[in-house]
C-alpha cells in the first residue's frame, strides 16, 4: 500500500458526490429504528453493508431509508455525517439528498429539508458548510423526478444547489428527462446525473447531449470510449468519481467485464492524465467502509503522485457549485 503524503490528508477538502442517507452509521442505524420501535442490531447493519453487485447494494440503501420516518430522524444523521466530515479536513460538500425516496414514501421533503438545514447550520461556525443536491429516482419515472424539482422550487433556498438523478441508469433513456432539467434550469438549479458507473459510455454521452449536464457521478465507463474522453476534457466536464463504491458495487467489475477487480485497476489515473477534470468522492461512505481520506489513499495506491493528488483535492472546490 502506498502510504498517502501527510501534506494530502491535512489539506481542506471539498465532497462533491456524497449521500446524506449513505452516511448512516451502524449504530446511528440502530438508533434511529429503536424511536420507531423496530429492533435492528448493529451487528445486522453491518451484515447488510456487505455486498455482492450493484442490486444488492440498492436493496440495502431501501432498507436502511425505510427506518427514516420524520424530519428529526434527518437531523440526527446530520449531526453525524457534518462531525465525519470535519475529522478528515472537509470544509465544504455538496451533499445528495434522496428526496424521490421521501417523496415515495409518503414524507414531506420541505420539512424533512427544515431539519436537516437546521442542524447543518451549526456547523456553519465550525468551518463546515454544506449544500444540497436535491435526487430524483430514475426508473420511478419523469414525472416523479419532475416533482422533486417542483419541490425543490417551493423551498426557495440558496443551499439547495443543484438537481440530480441516481438510481438504475439503465431503466429510462436520458432524453426523456429533457423536460425535468430544462424546468431545474429555470428554478436556477445546477445539473447532475448518475451515468457511467454500471451502465455504458453511451448513457454518458446522451446526458451531456439531451440533458446538458455539468458534471456527471461517477462516469467510468468513459475510459471504454477514447472520443468521449476527448469530449469531457474538451468541456471540462467533471466525473465525481467514488473508487470503493465501484468496487463494493462491482460497477468496476461490469466495466472491465472481470471478477473481482482491484483499485489499482481503476480507470482514474486514465481519465486524469487525458485531461478529464476529477472531483474524487465517497458515494456513499459508512455502506462502502470509506472516508475522503480514504478515497485519496486509494487514489495514491492507483500511482498518482503527490503533485497529482494536490490537483485533485482543488478540483474539488474548482468545480464546486458554489
Amino acid at each position: 500500500m502506498t502510504a498517502l503524503p501527510a501534506r494530502i490528508a491535512s489539506l481542506p477538502k471539498a465532497e462533491l458526490h456524497v449521500h446524506l442517507e449513505g452516511s448512516m452509521q451502524a449504530a446511528t442505524v440502530a438508533k434511529i429504528a429503536a424511536r420507531h420501535g423496530v429492533v435492528v442490531t448493529e451487528e445486522e447493519v453491518r451484515r447488510r453493508y456487505a455486498y455482492q453487485d450493484f442490486v444488492e447494494f440498492i436493496e440495502t440503501f431501501k432498507w436502511v431509508t425505510s427506518f427514516l420516518r420524520e424530519p428529526a430522524d434527518y437531523g440526527v444523521i446530520v449531526q453525524d455525517f457534518a462531525e465525519a466530515l470535519l475529522a478528515q479536513h472537509v470544509v465544504y460538500a455538496e451533499v445528495t439528498l434522496s428526496i424521490g425516496v421521501m417523496k415515495l414514501r409518503g414524507q414531506n421533503p420541505q420539512a424533512n429539508f427544515e431539519a436537516i438545514v437546521e442542524t447543518a447550520e451549526a456547523f456553519e461556525s465550525r468551518g463546515l458548510r454544506l449544500r444540497w443536491v436535491w435526487d430524483a429516482v430514475r426508473q420511478f419515472g419523469t414525472e416523479a423526478a419532475l416533482a422533486v424539482v417542483e419541490a425543490a422550487g417551493e423551498c426557495k433556498s440558496n443551499k439547495i444547489v443543484a438537481f440530480g438523478i441516481g438510481g438504475d441508469e439503465r431503466s429510462i433513456p436520458a432524453k426523456e428527462f429533457r423536460h425535468v432539467y430544462g424546468r431545474a434550469e429555470d428554478l436556477g438549479m445546477r445539473k447532475l446525473i448518475h451515468a457511467g458507473e454500471v451502465g455504458g459510455p453511451e448513457n454518458i454521452r446522451e446526458a451531456i447531449e439531451h440533458l446538458r449536464v455539468e458534471r456527471i457521478g461517477h462516469g467510468i465507463a468513459a475510459f471504454r470510449d477514447p472520443a468521449l474522453m476527448d469530449l469531457l476534457a474538451e468541456r471540462q466536464i467533471p466525473l465525481e468519481v467514488c473508487p470503493a463504491s465501484n468496487i463494493c458495487t462491482g460497477a468496476l467489475d461490469v466495466q472491465l467485464g472481470v471478477t473481482g477487480a482491484t483499485i489499482e485497476q481503476h480507470p482514474l489515473p486514465k481519465l486524469f492524465r487525458h485531461g478529464i477534470p476529477i472531483v474524487l468522492s465517497t458515494d456513499d461512505p459508512t455502506m462502502f467502509h470509506t472516508t475522503l481520506t480514504g478515497e485519496y489513499e486509494n487514489a495514491a495506491n492507483m500511482g498518482l503522485e503527490k503533485a497529482e493528488l494536490e490537483r485533485i483535492v482543488e478540483m474539488g472546490f474548482t468545480h464546486a457549485f458554489r
